[in-house]
């Protein structure tokens, strides 16, 4: 076997260890805000124009993610489910749990 094809797969293999963790699922400028002990982390989530980011709910008890403006919402979340919106937009996105409504956070998308 070549170099080049023994090199090519452990390469491959790195990759597929990643994405089995999640890390390389990730796209550019992707974010992940955990959901857990009633706060949203980071906050602000800060991100370029065409990001997903994804929040994922790490507390014992539902949450449902929701844009101030109404441009976007998720249904109620349970212990390890997960919700994403693609930001196409530059602006600053001000968001709450529509179940817990003291829970606030904010992303802010930037021009690419």
């Amino acid at each position: 076997m070549s170099r080049a094809t023994i090199a090519a797969r452990a390469g491959a293999g790195a990759l597929l260890g990643l994405a089995l963790l999640g890390l390389a699922a990730a796209g550019p400028g992707a974010a992940q805000v955990s959901v857990d002990n009633f706060t949203f982390n980071p906050d602000p989530v800060v991100v370029p124009a065409g990001a997903q980011v994804t929040w994922t709910n790490g507390d014992d008890v539902p949450h449902a993610i929701r844009a101030t403006d109404g441009s976007f919402h998720s249904k109620a979340l349970d212990t390890g489910e997960a919700f994403s919106f693609t930001f196409t937009k530059p602006g600053v996105y001000t968001y709450f749990c529509s179940i817990h409504p003291k829970m606030v956070g904010k992303v802010i998308v930037r021009a690419p």
